[in-house]
């Protein structure tokens, strides 16, 4: 250790002993020392003794299930191989189908929205096939109907067939969603069906598109046929002409019954795999075209 010198003039230098350190400090850092040392050696004991515990385990992999493989098995399939009896899938066998359904209100621009779904090659939503009262009177018409769709033994305009890769259809919350809304779920679930939840975000444009459906309904102001969705710009012209009478004092309470007929719906199928889209979030997203 250095001493300290001190020159306190030319002939005289005093040097200085350095001071020694006191034995408290010196236990001190001898004892954090060896804590410090016992520590390190204790982390290295674990790591080699989860080192040697480390086995091989033998790894089984799965193969891609294919049409005659049991389905069954799995809780909530995502992806379906139908065998259709109407006819044969040939080459697309393989090809795996995803079931969907668009449940929404009339005059919510559900039918715009199925036609963007239908531009796909491979995805055929089939309209709002609940709209006739035989295929709705009770669950076992319900199923019925639901099964010809999911086994792609339903055809329409927007049947893609054997090569379908997505397959569903429109429906309405009056035909029968709300009435068999339990037995509905179970199937649901049971099947791994999508639901995709399409309304529209302003409430008062949503009780509108009621009444004017409603009106229409008796009115039938296409040649005489009422049809709840219009595919060219002169019968969007006719059915717009129809100014809805809105009794104000009413007002507040049919927006809350509005309101409240979608809640349910979301709150019934709340357990479901479903997403809730809104007309007007569609219309203004630049990536929807």
């Amino acid at each position: 250790m250095a001493e300290y010198i001190y020159l306190l003039s030319k002939d005289a230098v005093i040097i200085k002993p350095p001071k020694k350190s006191s034995m408290l400090l010196r236990m001190v850092v001898l004892m954090f020392a060896m804590t410090f040392g016992v520590y390190i050696c204790t982390i290295c004991r674990q790591q080699i003794s989860s080192l040697s515990k480390v086995t091989i385990k033998n790894i089984q992999v799965i193969d891609e299930p294919s049409n005659t493989a049991d389905h069954s098995v799995f809780h909530v399939p995502k992806l379906h191989y139908p065998n259709p009896e109407s006819f044969s899938r040939e080459e697309c066998v393989d090809n795996p189908v995803r079931y969907f359904a668009i449940v929404s209100t009339q005059r919510s621009g559900s039918g715009w929205f199925e036609t963007l779904l239908n531009s796909h090659v491979n995805v055929s939503s089939n309209g709002e096939i609940f709209s006739v009262l035989d295929r709705r009177r009770n669950f076992s018409a319900i199923v019925e109907t639901l099964d010809r769709v999911y086994n792609l033994d339903w055809f329409s305009s927007a049947s893609k067939n054997e090569c379908s890769a997505a397959v569903g259809f429109k429906w309405m919350l009056n035909q029968g969603v709300m009435e068999h809304h339990e037995e509905i779920v179970e199937y649901l679930n049971r099947r791994g069906v999508s639901l995709i939840f399409l309304f529209r975000r302003n409430l008062l444009r949503r009780m509108v598109s009621l009444l004017a459906n409603s009106y229409d309904k008796y009115a039938k102001l296409l040649n005489g046929t009422h049809k709840s969705h219009v595919h060219t710009t002169e019968e969007a012209e006719t059915l717009s002409q129809f100014k809805p009478i809105v009794n104000s004092t009413l007002l507040i309470s049919d927006l809350r019954r509005a309101e409240i007929l979608v809640a349910k719906a979301l709150e019934y199928y709340n357990t479901t795999r479903h997403m809730v889209v809104y007309y007007e979030d569609l219309v203004k997203d630049s990536k929807v075209s």
